[in-house]
């Protein structure tokens, strides 16, 4: 299935593989998500909507085994202050479902910051733009496709 993430990485020429999963709308957790794509937890990223008291609205990308710093990320977006949005935000903010946001196509272009984690790896999962679907990606590339920004933002869970 060709998403409008799927889209962008093809018009960008970037490679990337997809991996298909059966979704429990009851648990979206990146735990699951990890275990139904056969990746380690920490290679899934799952990808956060926030505000900035400065930079407005900003995803924030970080592995499956960890949860935003918000200090972390407010120093990386040069706000003093950032929080979660609220989940009845998302949609309207990104085109996504909780379970499908990702940074790529989104309904804006948002700024994004990838835990710097990310280049320990050769690729990252991160969503398709839809549950039950995840691109596998290598981290330069999708800093790439994103313009993200790389900084240490996730903190233990």
């Amino acid at each position: 299935m060709k998403t409008n993430a799927v889209r962008a990485l093809d018009r960008l020429a970037i490679r990337y593989e997809l991996r298909e999963y059966d979704v429990d709308p009851e648990d979206l957790t990146a735990e699951t998500v990890a275990r139904k794509v056969d990746l380690p937890l920490e290679q899934v990223f799952k990808t956060l909507v926030a505000r900035g008291d400065r930079s407005g609205v900003v995803l924030a990308v970080v592995p499956g085994n960890c949860e935003l710093d918000l200090k972390a990320a407010a120093r990386a977006t040069g706000d003093r202050h950032i929080e979660i949005v609220a989940l009845k935000q998302v949609q309207p903010l990104t085109g996504y479902v909780r379970g499908g946001v990702t940074a790529l196509a989104c309904k804006k272009n948002y700024p994004v910051v990838l835990d710097d984690t990310a280049i320990l790896f050769s690729k990252i999962a991160v969503s398709a733009g839809v549950r039950g679907m995840q691109i596998l990606i290598h981290p330069d590339d999708y800093v790439r496709a994103t313009q993200a920004t790389l900084a240490p933002i996730a903190g233990p869970l």
